[in-house]
C-alpha cells in the first residue's frame, strides 16, 4: 500500500502542468497521501488524529516540514506513520497546511457553535479544545508530554492540574494572550519551535471562558481521583 502511494505521489509530481500549483497542489497531495483518513480539515476527514483546520495558525511551516520528514524523529511514540513523501510533495503539503487558518469552516458552522452546546460551557470547551487543535500539543486529557525541542523541560506543559496554579480569570488571560516565546533550555541556544498562540485572535470571550471551564473541570476531576 505504501509503495503504491509513493508511486502515485512521484507520478503526480512528474506530471507537472497537470497538477495545479500552490495550495491546490498541496491539497491534491494531502488527499493522495491519505491524510484525511486520520485528520479533519473543516467538515472533511476523520477525527482519529488532531484536527488540522487551524494548523497553519498554530504551527510554523518550519515545524510542519520537520514533522512531515519524520514524525518519529520529533516524537518517537507518535502513532502517525512516516509518510516518506518526495520533497516536492512534502513542500506542497506544508504550503497547503500553512494556509489553513480556519477558513475551511463555513461562516457560523464551527463545530462548537452547535445549539446543543450553547448552555453547557464545559462540553463546549471540550469541543473547542479538540477541534481547535489544542489536543495536538496538550493531549486529549491535558496530560501534555508532546516534545518541544530546545524548550525548558523539553515538553509542552500539562494542563490537567491548572486549578492548582490559576484562577479562572488568570487561566482565561493565559489562553487569550498565549506564550509567544517559551523559555529556552539554553538562553544562548536555539529558540523553541513550538509556542502557544494568542487565542484572542481566533476565539471570542465566551469561547475562551468555555475552554477555561473545561480545563478547570478536567483539573478538578484529576485532583479528586488523586484524593485531593
Amino acid at each position: 500500500m505504501r509503495a503504491r502511494l509513493l508511486i502515485m505521489l512521484i507520478g503526480t509530481s512528474a506530471c507537472g502542468p497537470s497538477t495545479p500549483p500552490g495550495t491546490h497542489q498541496g491539497k491534491a497531495y494531502f488527499t493522495q497521501a491519505g491524510c484525511a483518513a486520520c485528520h479533519k480539515i473543516g467538515s472533511q476527514g476523520s477525527a482519529v488524529g488532531p484536527d488540522l483546520t487551524l494548523i497553519g495558525w498554530r504551527q510554523t511551516s518550519q515545524w510542519l516540514d520537520l514533522w512531515l520528514q519524520d514524525p518519529q524523529a520529533w516524537k518517537p511514540d507518535t502513532l502517525m506513520p512516516n509518510p516518506r513523501l518526495p520533497p516536492a510533495a512534502r513542500q506542497a503539503i506544508v504550503t497547503y497546511l500553512s494556509e489553513r487558518q480556519g477558513q475551511d469552516w463555513a461562516q457560523g458552522e464551527r463545530p462548537w457553535d452547535a445549539p446543543a452546546l450553547s448552555k453547557n460551557p464545559v462540553a463546549r470547551g471540550r469541543v473547542i479544545f479538540a477541534r481547535a487543535g489544542c489536543i495536538g500539543c496538550h493531549g486529549a486529557d491535558g496530560s501534555g508530554g508532546f516534545p518541544n525541542r530546545h524548550a525548558k523541560g523539553g515538553v509542552i506543559p500539562r494542563l490537567d492540574r491548572v486549578a492548582e496554579g490559576y484562577s479562572k480569570t488568570e487561566l482565561i488571560e493565559k489562553i487569550r494572550t498565549g506564550v509567544s516565546s517559551p523559555q529556552a533550555e539554553n538562553p544562548h541556544g536555539p529558540a523553541p519551535m513550538i509556542r502557544m498562540p494568542a487565542w484572542k485572535e481566533k476565539l471570542d470571550a465566551s469561547e475562551l471562558d468555555a475552554v477555561a471551564s473545561f480545563l478547570l473541570e478536567l483539573s478538578s476531576s484529576k485532583m479528586e481521583k488523586m484524593g485531593w
